[in-house]
């Protein structure tokens, strides 16, 4: 595979981030953390987070963001400042807020609460997002067994992230990863992951010159897209967050070619 447009530093400080995030969930208490399975619920495209009980250890979840404050300092100095800003403004109130928002990937939010505090708009939604991952990760774990397919166009069923990240496993299987949730589905080989069209004539294959264990799939009718990585062809498999980042120049391509993350929805009259 050609080699990852992300520099090698920020590849590394993402597996530093990983190896924390699963530092942090081994010190969860699992019965934090209560997933219900809504079989209707499911089938309508409502991801299983929206039925889980999870009692957030608000204290913990301070803790883990100095963790993630120290880690970022360390790698940028220059936010050493703007760590110690966010760590006095994040109360426990606050915290529960950016817990709120980063479950509902409420852009917004975090960026005017970086303007009101005249910091980079991409650090709270960033670290907020980074502690949230443990508790997704765990709620995908205990309901993984449950999870065979997902809903066209409804993104993850666990966490309702944005379908872009596909594996092609065992005997050419495609095997839909979330790199937020670690959840993974299957789908069909031809079928476009977002709004489910099966039509050959309008969902294809971008193949990159150099690279011959990623396509993108994309469709004609929703315009959207997903990578597909045959990771059969992997010595060593990634992690699905760190195979999404190092495959980021296949989103480059997909969205230069008017294709999207997220499919569009159709309107009829």
């Amino acid at each position: 595979m050609k080699k990852s447009v992300v520099s090698k530093e920020y590849q590394k400080l993402q597996k530093e981030i990983i190896s924390l995030q699963e530092q942090w969930k081994t010190s969860l208490d699992p019965d934090r953390i209560l997933p219900r399975i809504d079989k209707a619920a499911m089938e309508s495209g409502v991801p299983v987070v929206a039925w889980t009980a999870i009692d957030f250890d608000i204290p913990l979840f301070l803790q883990w963001i100095e963790d993630i404050g120290k880690l970022l300092a360390n790698y940028q100095p220059e936010l050493e400042k703007t760590i110690e800003t966010i760590k006095g403004l994040l109360d426990e109130e606050t915290a529960k807020r950016w817990i709120d928002e980063a479950f509902a990937f409420n852009h917004m939010y975090f960026a005017s609460f970086a303007e009101e505090q005249e910091i980079d708009g991409w650090i709270p939604q960033f670290i907020a997002e980074t502690v949230l991952r443990p508790y997704l990760q765990l709620t995908a774990e205990k309901v993984q067994g449950e999870i065979q397919y997902a809903v066209h166009g409804a993104g993850c069923p666990v966490c309702g992230e944005p379908v872009r990240l596909a594996q092609l496993e065992d005997g050419g299987k495609k095997v839909l990863h979330c790199p937020r949730c670690l959840a993974h589905w299957n789908d069909k080989r031809i079928t476009c992951s977002h709004c489910g069209n099966e039509d050959h004539e309008t969902v294809h294959f971008l193949t990159i010159e150099g690279e011959s264990a990623a396509q993108i799939q994309v469709c004609e009718e929703c315009k959207g897209y997903t990578k597909i990585i045959d990771t059969r062809q992997y010595i060593v498999k990634p992690t699905p967050a760190m195979l999404d980042l190092n495959t980021i120049h296949l989103d480059f391509v997909a969205q230069e070619n008017g294709y999207k993350a997220a499919g569009e929805t159709k309107q009829t009259n």
